[in-house]
């Protein structure tokens, strides 16, 4: 494992990404093959959850967003955020200070040349976005989240 001041990073990059996550933190992959998810998800949504992808900046679906209610994993409906949790952070993507518990991990990242933090869904292991620390408080930090990796459901 790899350790950062804040959070746990594990070695889940490159090819077999889920598989070698499965193997490697004992991440729940009860969800459907990469055939069936090409089926299921957008091609953006499966650029960004399976390949690590990236939406364009201001283009996501819930970058304005203001419904309150809760935000899910695309691929396997885990509920990742709240929209409590939920600011503007004018960096073009939605942004939380918070995510829910046990529901994402953190692994090192260090495409293209930077070192980053990359955010994952804990139950299938989709990539969401990126974590920096540069957030509000009271947690100092932003989940830096694609909206192409997200569903939500408005509190009734």
């Amino acid at each position: 494992f790899f350790f950062s001041s804040r959070r746990r990073h594990t070695r889940c990059s490159g090819v077999s990404w889920a598989r070698r996550c499965v193997q490697e933190t004992g991440i729940n992959a009860e969800y459907m093959g990469m055939e069936d998810l090409k089926q299921k998800l957008t091609p953006i949504q499966y650029h960004v959850t399976q390949e690590k992808g990236t939406e364009r900046p201001y283009t996501g679906e819930y970058w304005k967003f203001k419904k309150i209610g809760d935000y899910f994993c695309v691929v396997c409906t885990h509920k990742l955020f709240h929209s409590g949790q939920k600011f503007d952070s004018g960096c073009g993507w939605p942004a939380f200070y918070e995510c829910e518990q046990e529901a994402c991990l953190e692994n090192k990242d260090t495409s293209y040349g930077m070192i980053r933090t990359e955010v994952t869904c804990k139950k299938c292991g989709a990539h969401l976005g990126h974590v920096f620390d540069d957030g509000p408080q009271p947690t100092g930090i932003r989940y830096c989240i694609n909206s192409a990796s997200l569903s939500f459901k408005e509190k009734q």
